[in-house]
């Protein structure tokens, strides 16, 4: 088969990243999907289906059903340019419940799904960089997607288990009712069990074997917790001994991760790392990269003055702007990473929510009220303007935010926009069309409007407890935010220095020719410190920061 022959195989072919691991996304006809690892890559005609599954034929004369609780195959792939590949088909159990696991189930280990299975095992892979003792393990080439749809109960999956999987796989759509098998590379030699039913292993060494892989997944930060002597392979050779290293240890390699996990130690190390260098990048955002540094899904976008990392959330049919120029701080505001994570409320009448990440981030989120008409009073003068005004767009925010900042005027940091699939249903009646109407002409690079009508929107910005510079430097909270009127009503601020600060902050924005048409003490974040006094300037005033720009102005000239 020529490149001209395996491409008609392919409807399309797009970079997608799932879980910090890189894919080839292919769509092939007939709806089937397949998705191909740096490693799988290279041997794209002998991993495209119908050359070692769909063709009955073949896949009956070239396979062998492997043992095991699962339902797995050893493959032999057609011949691309000479070469054939020796695979490994295994359907994944995720949604299932653990065969003859009462002690896991109570443990509340599940299978993981095909995507968990081979970022954790690619993590496994490169944790060798980071502590003694080497892994070896089959490479992990695909994941494999039939279109036909299938119902649970033939998939053995638990509607509650896939609902819970499901919420956990916002960058990709991953979908209840398909079969999805992951391809391996194949291992030459045998299993441990296998060995002793051929002599060359003694029961004993078979359990010692066993303990020795256990004990250096564990080394490595991870724990497998059906290891079973069924996967470790160990190689004969043409004298019938075991290949072993220099050491006289016996070599082996690992296979079937469905159930690999990451130990709570290391999870914790896992989480302060992914925090360290999130604020290492957030002092850097805005210095220039290479373009070909990108993944192909993400793009460097510039709205009103402000860069942005964009990227489709393929896995909830939404999109993302990340403030700045660094690819690599799109991953931390995937839905994943805090839809599901606690959070408090911080206003009575905004949807204002504080919440620590899953990769350990403190994050102050926002749902924006673009697109709502301000339920005020059009007799009032100061309402009227705020209804004639409209609430500004969340890119409004972002770029007033920075400007302010960049002319002085310290605020609290953007940090991305969220859009999500859908939105709340609203009456004609409350909608403000007009930021839909002035911001028809700026599009994502696919084409559509970046502001749309049936979408909510989100901001995200950082919780203030310091800048970000010294945060980077020593990760510790010099302070809390807490707005001006929260902290008169709890003594810290006398209702004198409340109202002058509130004229500080009206006169600053006015030199720039901004003005809050809505200015509240909650809108002015101050600072307390550990021993639970304001910062203050040069002056002896608390220092401030504009924290709110829902409905900042430029003024009319």
């Amino acid at each position: 088969m020529g490149t001209e022959d395996t491409y008609c195989q392919i409807d399309e072919m797009k970079e997608t990243r799932v879980l910090g691991v890189d894919y080839h996304h292919l769509s092939l006809p007939g709806g089937d999907d397949l998705y191909l690892t740096e490693y799988g890559l290279p041997f794209l005609d002998n991993l495209l289906p119908a050359n070692f599954w769909t063709d009955n034929e073949w896949f009956k004369d070239h396979s062998e059903r492997l043992r095991g609780t699962s339902t797995l195959y050893k493959v032999t792939t057609k011949k691309f340019q000479g070469k054939s590949k020796e695979i490994v088909m295994k359907w994944n159990r995720m949604g299932q419940d653990i065969p003859g696991s009462f002690d896991l189930s109570e443990l509340n280990v599940e299978f993981n799904s095909p995507f968990e299975e081979f970022a954790l095992l690619t993590e496994l892979r490169n944790a060798q960089f980071e502590s003694e003792g080497y892994i070896f393990t089959h490479k992990p080439l695909a994941i494999y997607v039939p279109k036909r749809h299938v119902d649970l109960d033939r998939l053995g999956r638990k509607a509650y288990k896939m609902e819970d999987i499901l919420s956990r796989h916002n960058e990709i759509e991953l979908y209840m009712f398909r079969n999805y098998a992951v391809i391996y590379e194949w291992i030459k030699g045998i299993d441990a069990v296998q060995a002793l039913e051929r002599g060359v292993l003694e029961k004993q060494e078979v359990a010692q074997l066993t303990v020795r892989y256990d004990s250096d997944v564990r080394r490595n930060g991870f724990a497998i917790d059906d290891s079973k002597p069924h996967h470790v392979i160990v190689r004969p050779g043409k004298d019938g001994e075991l290949a072993r290293d220099r050491s006289g240890q016996i070599l082996y390699a690992a296979v079937d991760f469905e159930l690999l996990r990451r130990s709570p130690q290391r999870e914790k190390q896992i989480r302060a790392s992914k925090r360290k260098m999130y604020l290492e990048k957030q002092m850097h955002r805005f210095e220039d990269r290479e373009p070909a540094g990108f993944p192909s899904n993400l793009k460097l976008v510039r709205i009103m003055g402000v860069d942005y990392i964009y990227g489709q959330v393929e896995g909830t049919g939404g999109a993302l702007w990340v403030v700045g120029k660094d690819p690599t701080l799109f991953d931390y505001f995937l839905p994943e990473k805090w839809r599901d994570t606690p959070r408090i409320r911080l206003s009575v009448f905004d949807q204002v929510y504080r919440t620590t990440t899953k990769d350990d981030i403190h994050l102050v989120w926002k749902i924006s009220r673009v697109g709502e008409l301000p339920d005020l009073d059009p007799f009032t003068d100061a309402e009227n303007k705020m209804i004639k005004h409209g609430y500004n767009s969340p890119f409004e925010e972002v770029a007033l935010a920075l400007e302010l900042k960049n002319q002085g005027i310290p605020t609290t940091h953007p940090r991305a926009i969220y859009m999500a699939a859908s939105k709340s249903d609203m009456d004609e009646s409350l909608c403000d069309d007009s930021r839909y109407d002035s911001h028809e002409s700026l599009l994502t690079p696919e084409g559509n409007p970046i502001l749309r009508r049936q979408h909510d929107y989100i901001i995200f910005w950082g919780y203030w407890n310091g800048p970000d510079e010294l945060l980077a430097i020593k990760d510790e909270s010099p302070y809390q935010g807490v707005d001006a009127l929260l902290c008169h009503r709890k003594g810290l601020l006398t209702k004198r220095t409340y109202l002058h600060l509130m004229e500080i902050a009206k006169s600053k924005l006015g030199l720039l020719g901004i003005e809050d048409l809505n200015l509240k003490g909650n809108h002015i974040l101050l600072s307390v410190d550990n021993s639970g006094h304001l910062v203050k300037n040069h002056k002896g005033l608390p220092e401030m920061r504009i924290s709110n720009f829902e409905l900042l102005r430029r003024a009319q000239l």
